[in-house]
């Protein structure tokens, strides 16, 4: 056998012994929630086209509209067969980080703040259009619902807010003017007591909203973060009531969150080098 042969087996080798060890040392080091404040009652693994699945919408009849990251493309879900039923194509690749509906109008959040209003999402020919939202555009934009009470989106910053590190405002976008306010609704405070565990050197690390959904019956704003995986639930008033804190070895990466008419809670994780996933959650809310 030849040198370099030997040096090109003995650097594969190498290689995947170095990635075996990463992957099977992964959670060594890590301690999950002592306090679990919820229960997973069921689990979907997604296929592989949902690996970088970034947000879910319940549309009736057990089934979810979603996407992922990289396709313009609203991706129907099956839960009771467990797969997918329909692709709705509305725009070229890019980074779409969250979608919601409001009856047969789909949106699409791009993390640049430009956002998509895909009209008669189901049909064969969809009507799209998009708006630029400007002010978002280094805010890396992840975390988007409709509020149908209010006719308007609310939308969350990920990263900087585009007025105050020192805290994410929730943003509404008018259905009925098109226009988004400049101004936020309401402003989660960085500073708060109760995010002093995990409250980070630069204040807008502290929480990165993925995502957001209001509970159907307590009109509830639930703020989802994949980073550190959590859930926050606050009152309409903009009052924090509790903070569930995930076990990421459950909980790869939640960047999807939506309810059921009947309250039930559905969070999607990306893979991150594990499956990707939407979870029928139960939440101890004392």
């Amino acid at each position: 056998m030849k040198r370099l042969e030997i040096w090109i087996i003995g650097g594969v080798l190498v290689l995947s012994t170095v990635l075996i060890l990463a992957f099977s040392n992964r959670f060594t080091s890590y301690e999950p929630p002592k306090n679990i404040t919820y229960t997973i009652e069921k689990t979907w693994k997604l296929p592989d086209e949902l690996e970088e699945i970034s947000g879910i919408y319940w549309i009736g009849d057990d089934k979810m509209a979603t996407i992922q990251d990289e396709a313009g493309t609203i991706f129907i879900y099956d839960l009771k067969e467990h797969k997918i039923t329909d692709k709705i194509d509305f725009a070229d690749g890019g980074d779409y980080e969250d979608l919601t509906i409001n009856g047969n109008v789909a949106y699409v959040m791009r993390s640049d703040g430009k956002l998509y209003e895909i009209n008669a999402y189901r049909s064969k020919k969809p009507e799209v259009k998009d708006y630029e939202l400007s002010f978002l555009k280094k805010s890396n934009v992840e975390a988007m619902t409709v509020d149908p009470a209010h006719n308007r989106l609310l939308i969350v910053p990920k990263d900087h807010d585009p007025n105050d590190d020192n805290y994410k405002g929730i943003y509404t976008f008018s259905l009925d003017t098109k226009k988004a306010k400049k101004e936020p609704m309401l402003e989660i405070d960085m500073g708060l007591k109760a995010f002093k565990d995990f409250e980070q050197k630069k204040e807008y690390k502290t929480l990165r909203p993925s995502a957001i959904a209001i509970h159907p019956k307590s009109k509830d704003f639930y703020v989802l973060e994949g980073v550190h995986p959590k859930l926050l639930i606050f009152d309409s008033s903009g009052q924090l009531k509790k903070i569930h804190l995930f076990d990421k070895r459950k909980f790869t990466q939640p960047e999807g969150i939506t309810f059921s008419p009947d309250g039930t809670l559905y969070i999607s994780n990306e893979a991150n080098g594990e499956e990707p996933t939407i979870l029928q959650v139960k939440l101890n809310e004392k």
